[in-house]
């Protein structure tokens, strides 16, 4: 991928911005000021560029706890939803009538969704890098080398459900909005220019309209460092202390790590303690908070012990689609064979249109295609199977032909 792509500014000397130009705004907490910022919000034009500021490592909920906006000719406004007790309907009906730019859109649309905040159309600033052929896409990155400017960054990982909420903090919060209107004009000339206008504007459709992924089956099984647990009655194990975890977490609205990391979890079950107290001999376990509740800790450890051997979890996590690759020589040697070649069509593809391969088209819808090829080996039969797998138009047209091509080289 050309990391030249686009008309760059010199990021040589980069201009510091370290607070907004017309200043960080007061943070909206009332009905009165958030009905003065609607009615500037309303009387301006163009797309308003959206962020939230989340605590995803501090909270359970993944919600918003700071909603920035900035229109032209409005300013920036900083949205408090906590304060207002998510009544945010005079909002709504000015936002949700306008085209929306955020960055990453598909990390702040969910919690957005929770307070009726919705796009009728959006722009996403990263995924319009990634197809333009940016090799490198965080927003501090795009604005250095499209706008010249250098973002003041280190508050994205924060406590912000914390308040009040610092200056400091709040100068980044607006800051993330600051220049995301000049960049989307910057990426859409650009893409524009490139023949992929078109596809952003599906791809950006498709990301608004994606319906909320669904429960994971056996979420447990992502504890890290699960690979260390081998049998299923360490598994059981796991399983039984991170559901309790969860729930103490879901009731106190606490990031699971900081009920107890998934490092204590695994330790727990590897040490396979007989007591309270040989639990608290464990690193984290010693600690203060940590000892007053090794009791809580101990009863799910003893009811693994206790479980029949028909409930424990299996070695193997359930799975509903083909196995993972580096098995598929074993498994299914002429599906191995189908795989390598998609993937060389596919690399070759997006090489000659400066895109990143897992843009062109989804890596797990191109496992599925050459682990269970469709019925119809030619190219209408693959672009109808790309089509119910949720690929875009603008993939299947430049992929359909050269995937049935290498489906049916390796036939």
């Amino acid at each position: 991928m050309d990391d030249n792509a686009g008309e760059e500014i010199d990021p040589a000397e980069p201009t510091p911005l370290t607070e907004p130009v017309e200043g960080t705004p007061p943070v909206i907490s009332d009905a009165s000021a958030l009905a003065e910022a609607c009615q500037r919000l309303e009387a301006a034009h163009g797309a308003i560029a959206v962020d939230t500021e989340r605590a995803s490592g501090y909270r359970y909920w993944p919600k918003a706890y700071l909603v920035q906006l900035r229109r032209d000719g409005a300013g920036t406004f900083l949205v408090d939803p906590v304060a207002l007790d998510g009544e945010l309907a005079p909002l709504a009906a000015v936002v949700n009538d306008a085209e929306w730019v955020l960055h990453a859109a598909s990390q702040d649309l969910p919690c957005l969704a929770e307070l009726n905040l919705h796009p009728p159309s959006l722009f996403d600033t990263e995924l319009a890098g990634r197809l333009a052929g940016y090799d490198r896409v965080a927003l501090g990155t795009l604005v250095e080398r499209l706008l010249g400017y250098r973002l003041e960054k280190g508050h994205s990982a924060a406590d912000w459900s914390r308040r009040p909420l610092p200056q400091d903090w709040l100068n980044y919060a607006a800051l993330d909005v600051e220049l995301l209107i000049p960049l989307r004009e910057k990426l859409e000339a650009e893409l524009d220019s490139q023949g992929k206008l078109e596809w952003a504007r599906q791809e950006f459709e498709a990301v608004r309209t994606a319906k909320p992924p669904g429960p994971r089956a056996e979420p447990w099984r992502r504890t890290s460092g699960i690979h260390k647990i081998r049998s299923p009655r360490g598994l059981a194990a796991v399983r039984a202390l991170w559901e309790l975890r969860d729930e103490m977490a879901r009731k106190r609205d606490r990031a699971p790590s900081r009920v107890l990391p998934d490092s204590a979890i695994v330790a727990a079950v590897t040490a396979d303690p007989k007591t309270a107290a040989d639990l608290q001999k464990l690193p984290v376990f010693s600690g203060r908070v940590q000892r007053r509740y090794a009791s809580t800790w101990m009863r799910p450890l003893q009811a693994a012990k206790a479980l029949p051997a028909a409930e424990l979890p299996s070695p193997a996590p359930p799975h509903d689609g083909p196995p993972p690759p580096n098995r598929w020589a074993d498994k299914d040697p002429d599906a191995a064979a189908r795989l390598s070649a998609a993937r060389a069509a596919l690399t070759k593809i997006a090489e000659h249109h400066q895109l990143p391969v897992e843009n062109l088209l989804l890596p797990d819808l191109v496992r599925r295609t050459c682990w269970r090829p469709p019925a119809e080996p030619g190219a209408e039969g693959v672009a109808e199977a790309l089509r119910t797998g949720g690929a875009r138009p603008w993939q299947i047209e430049l992929t359909a032909a050269a995937l049935a091509a290498a489906l049916a080289a390796t036939a």
